[in-house]
Order: structure tokens, then sequence, then C-alpha cells
């Protein structure tokens, strides 16, 4: 599976060369230390995706730390990456604590989505989005159609690409008359024709339930094939999100949505 997105490949490549140093016994300070022309602060910056890398720093790096032919050219193939952006690495309109998760979604390859409120943005309809975003943004219409279009966009490569997608919706994100009845319904008929697709499962917690393990919030869990891009929980507020990347914070979150899928019904038997 391809890593997409400057951020994402940053963050990718970051993870390799940490491990190769690691591999060899050096410190960010050794490393500094050993006249390449990388600082400790820009190493830093490096190993942990916060800016581009030339593929002559790469191949520096490899050569310290021993590494053979094949992962230096590999390495330096991604470091080509870190300064490549796609459609939305570019776009002022999504906050850039944004656009790290709309590169990690497009390199997953399962995810997991809770939301107890909303239609989550990747299977919301125009006109659903339309609401939501008037909600946020009442005063600004040209604003709200540029989000409009944007999610239409994520949405459209997203399903596009057909990655294993698992969602349980709160009951009360079926209820909301986001938009007016119409609005709803219409939503709701897509949400019905999206769970036809094998690749997709779609579930509802319902009221009766009462109590139940994820009642903090709305989460959703990627799942990556590369073993140096780790599964990560994405939490999102009003004015940035958390990526945890910990396996033990990952394992919480898969033990919350379980209990949460077990405990919700299939929406076709909801409806």
């Amino acid at each position: 599976m391809p890593v997409t997105g400057q951020r994402v490949v940053r963050r990718t490549l970051g993870r390799r060369l940490t491990r190769l140093r690691l591999a060899c016994g050096k410190s960010r300070r050794e490393v500094a230390e050993a006249k390449l022309g990388i600082s400790e602060p820009t190493l830093h910056r490096i190993e942990t995706g916060k800016v581009p890398v030339t593929v002559a720093n790469v191949r520096a790096l490899c050569w310290l730390y021993g590494a053979d032919e094949s992962i230096t050219s590999a390495l330096a193939e991604l470091a080509l990456g870190t300064s490549h952006e796609e459609w939305w690495d570019a776009n002022p309109v999504i906050p850039e604590w944004f656009k790290l998760y709309v590169g990690l979604e497009a390199s997953a390859i399962r995810i997991y989505t809770y939301d107890g409120e909303v239609v989550p943005g990747e299977l919301q309809t125009a006109d659903y989005a339309r609401a939501v975003f008037q909600a946020e943004q009442p005063e600004d219409l040209e604003a709200v159609e540029r989000h409009v279009k944007l999610r239409m966009q994520r949405q459209k490569a997203l399903l596009g690409r057909k990655p294993k997608l698992s969602v349980v919706l709160g009951e009360g994100a079926l209820k909301r008359e986001i938009g007016g009845r119409a609005v709803l319904d219409a939503q709701l008929q897509y949400l019905s024709k999206l769970g036809e697709r094998s690749w997709i499962d779609i579930r509802v917690l319902p009221f009766v339930v009462g109590a139940h393990a994820a009642m903090a919030g709305a989460f959703r869990i990627l799942d990556f094939d590369e073993a140096d891009d780790p599964d990560i929980v994405y939490l999102e507020s009003h004015v940035g999100a958390l990526y945890l990347e910990e396996d033990h914070e990952v394992e919480e979150y898969r033990r919350i949505f379980k209990l949460i899928g077990e405990a919700a019904i299939p929406l076709k038997e909801y409806q």
C-alpha cells in the first residue's frame, strides 16, 4: 500500500531512519557530531516527520548507519515524496492539523469509526454535509460550499479506493434532523446503499443499550499495511486533533470498539 501525501511520507521516512539509527546504537548527538551537515535539532525534525528531507541527507544517514544499497535506495525514493503535494496538502481550506489525517486515511487498509452524534464525513451526502457546516459557519456560505466540495472530493477518493470500513453510529446520529427531515431521510437512504457494499459494515448503537463503552466521544482507528507505519487512533476537536500511536493506546480503543460493536445492531436490522 503506497504512502500518500507529503506529511505521511515524512512520517514514514522519519520512522524508518529512526529505526536504522537505533539499530546501530547511535544517539542523535553522535549523528550530529559525525559532520554530515545535519544538526541535532534538524535530525529531530527529520525523524518526527516535520520537514522535507533531501536525497543527499538520506544517503548520508544511511551511509553512517551502515544500511545496504537496497534500503538506501528505497529511503531515497521516499525522500522525493517528502516535498510532493497531494490535493489536500496545498488547500488552504483544510486545517493544517487535519491534512495529516487525510493523508493517513488515503493510506489506511481498514478504518474503524464511532460517532454518536453525526454521520461521519466520509459517509455524508452533500446536503447533509452542507447542513453540518452551516451550523458551524452560519455567516459564511461561500466557506460552507468550499468545505462541502472538499468533503465530497475526499469521500470519492476514499470510497473509490475501497478500504475496509467498520462504522458504529449512535442512534442519535440517525435521529437528529440535520438539514431537516428530507435531508435526513436522503442521508439514511444513502447509508443503506453504502451498507450493501461488501467492504462497508455499518452498525447502530440503540438508545436502549443505555450506558456504553464509547460515551467519552467519537474516535477513529486506522490500520496500515506497513510495519513501519503503526496503526493510530484519531481524536478530533474544533481546534485540533490527537494522533495516538502507542500500542497500549490503540489496543484500548480497539477494546472499546469491540464492546460497542457487540452491543450494536446491523443498520438493515435497525431500519
